[in-house]
């Protein structure tokens, strides 16, 4: 048996691979090793993943995950992996790497994640041929949901955010200014909390137009700061994963089109494409 799974900031999703092809699916919580130690990984997995799930007779786990941009990083999700997959060799990617894979599987071509965080890569076939850093939710993540959120939030504590969107928004979360800064600047994950923001600018129909600007201005500042700085960038079709991308779609092959690249392949999860990917390598060895 084998095990795949996608991991961002927010969830992970799973898929085991039974000994006559079944595939069973289940999520978790996302485990970026920034936020989230061993100790804490294996307390979740063991809390989360099914009780019935026959661990012992798992023998390989690939598991793509967001944050693991180095060996130190990886070792602190392979170390969880390992702990509780007990007789599984674990394989440890980054979630760039699953996007690639799940879009393009063996082309070259561009991919991109759109989800909390941000990510693009040019990809070979096989592997991430040439990243540009998306510098995570402070200092970059352009066009992500965290972004997205960060913006509303932005024009709701300075008082930017128009009167009827203001009036829905305290209608439905109930939160002051120092609500907000208290949340961002002293909780845990302050990433997931600006980024499940971008489900109300999705869901806000009293101001379309207000909604439609700051989801544009945010993937303008995707293509600026990042896409159209990978070398012929106009040449590759433009892939993309996550839910800010599929959510947003229309808007996003709008800024796509301004800057002159065609659309490709746009979907909401890898885990589909990614079992794909994997039960063939798998089925070749």
């Amino acid at each position: 048996m084998i095990i795949i799974a996608d991991g961002g900031s927010t969830k992970t999703n799973w898929c085991l691979i039974t000994e006559d092809g079944k595939k069973v699916l289940f999520n978790t919580e996302g485990y970026n090793p920034y936020f989230s130690n061993t100790e804490y990984i294996i307390a979740s997995l063991n809390k989360n993943v099914p009780s019935d799930l026959p661990i012992a007779a798992i023998k390989e786990v690939n598991y793509y995950g967001a944050g693991v941009h180095n060996d130190e990083k990886a070792e602190i999700v392979a170390k969880a992996m390992r702990a509780f997959f007990v007789n599984a060799q674990v394989n440890i990617g980054h979630d760039l790497l699953a996007a690639a894979r799940a879009l393009l599987g063996d082309e070259r071509g561009f991919a991109a994640i759109l989800g909390t965080g941000t990510n693009t890569c040019i990809y070979d076939g096989e592997d991430i041929e040439f990243n540009i850093d998306s510098l995570a939710y402070i200092l970059g993540d352009e066009g992500s949901g965290c972004y997205i959120g960060k913006k509303l939030l932005s024009d709701y504590i300075r008082g930017y955010m128009p009167e009827n969107v203001r009036a829905v928004f305290w209608e439905t979360f109930k939160l002051t200014p120092d609500d907000i800064l208290n949340h961002v600047y002293t909780q845990p994950l302050p990433n997931r909390f600006c980024a499940s923001f971008s489900k109300f600018v999705y869901d806000i129909t009293v101001n379309i137009e207000y909604s439609r600007n700051l989801v544009k201005t945010s993937f303008n500042d995707f293509f600026k700061n990042l896409v159209s700085h990978y070398p012929n960038y106009k040449s590759y079709k433009f892939n993309c994963i996550g839910s800010v991308a599929y959510n947003f779609r229309n808007i996003l092959e709008e800024v796509a089109k301004e800057y002159d690249m065609e659309m490709g392949v746009i979907i909401r999860s890898p885990i589909d494409n990614l079992v794909n990917y994997h039960v063939k390598k798998f089925n070749n060895k």
